[in-house]
């Protein structure tokens, strides 16, 4: 049997990913004495990696495929081939961003200001090719982690750190100088391995359905029932993807509708769906929208 080696982030990402796989339709089980976590699909291998070193064992062609972020493929400059750009986190559905971070009495205000300074950061090889090529010479350094508390007691100039709504930052007293990167998790392939055509349509199945589930998320399906009197009125108030599915009940001047909404508009649509006269309204939740 054909088998496609795939890795699953280890760390931060790993209970989103293996979450968004369920919603996909593969049930992922993480064993605490294992870093080969069983999957309910024979053509899968699945293995645990650090986000940070995904990209090198893709390359290599010791993992087919694997999801990882982008800023780490960008980090080892590994040539592997993105099969898609998947835009989710620990957090949800939000990319993050690689950020150059002060503090707030800092007189450091853009760039150039960091012109022989110390910054310390995980995204060592990025920062120095991001500086390098605006000529701004500055010292960078591999921070093993607590990289906020190096800016804060004065042992660097300046960080490069990753946030995606910047709160945790600002409540330390920090400041963002300039964003230098947006990154998202992508599924990332061997270039070898995408050329086989039974793993290039393995990996495609996947990423139609990732997509899918995430397309899903924040999204509900309405169902009710609506008479012939009523339905131009409820017709109009209906927001869709596309426009509503409709169908008679048997027998009757009734008829079904059926629409996938944004779950947020939930709340404010079905006291108005009533009081234009739809009833038996049902709200369920979608975990596939392709």
């Amino acid at each position: 049997m054909k088998v496609l080696k795939l890795g699953i982030p280890k760390g931060s990402l790993e209970n989103a990913t293996i979450e968004l796989f369920k919603k996909s339709g593969w049930k992922i089980s993480v064993s605490s004495r294992s870093y080969f976590p069983v999957v309910d699909d024979d053509e899968l291998r699945c293995t645990l990696v650090r986000a940070q070193e995904m990209s090198r064992f893709v390359e290599m062609g010791t993992l087919d495929a694997g999801l990882t972020g982008k800023d780490w493929v960008l980090e080892n400059g590994s040539d592997v081939l993105v099969v898609q750009d998947l835009v989710y986190s620990k957090t949800g559905a939000t990319p993050a961003r690689w950020v150059l971070v002060v503090t707030e009495d800092s007189p450091i205000r853009e760039l150039k200001d960091l012109e022989g300074k110390k910054i310390f950061t995980e995204l060592v090889n990025f920062t120095k090719r991001y500086f390098a090529e605006r000529k701004i010479n500055v010292n960078v350094e591999f921070s093993w982690g607590a990289t906020e508390g190096k800016v804060i007691e004065g042992l660097a100039d300046a960080i490069v750190e990753v946030t995606e709504t910047g709160s945790t930052l600002r409540a330390n007293g920090l400041r963002i100088v300039e964003e230098l990167l947006v990154t998202n998790t992508q599924l990332i392939a061997n270039r070898e391995a995408y050329r086989d055509p039974w793993k290039r349509e393995k990996l495609e199945q996947i990423s139609l359905l990732l997509r899918g589930a995430l397309r899903a998320e924040g999204m509900v399906g309405l169902k009710m029932n609506v008479s012939a009197n009523d339905l131009k009125g409820v017709i109009e108030i209906l927001p869709s993807i596309t426009a509503p599915t409709i169908s008679n009940l048997f027998q009757t001047d009734w008829f079904a509708v059926e629409v996938m909404i944004s779950e947020k508009a939930v709340r404010e649509l079905i006291p108005q769906l009533q009081k234009r006269g739809a009833v038996g309204i049902i709200e369920y939740p979608l975990n596939k929208v392709i």
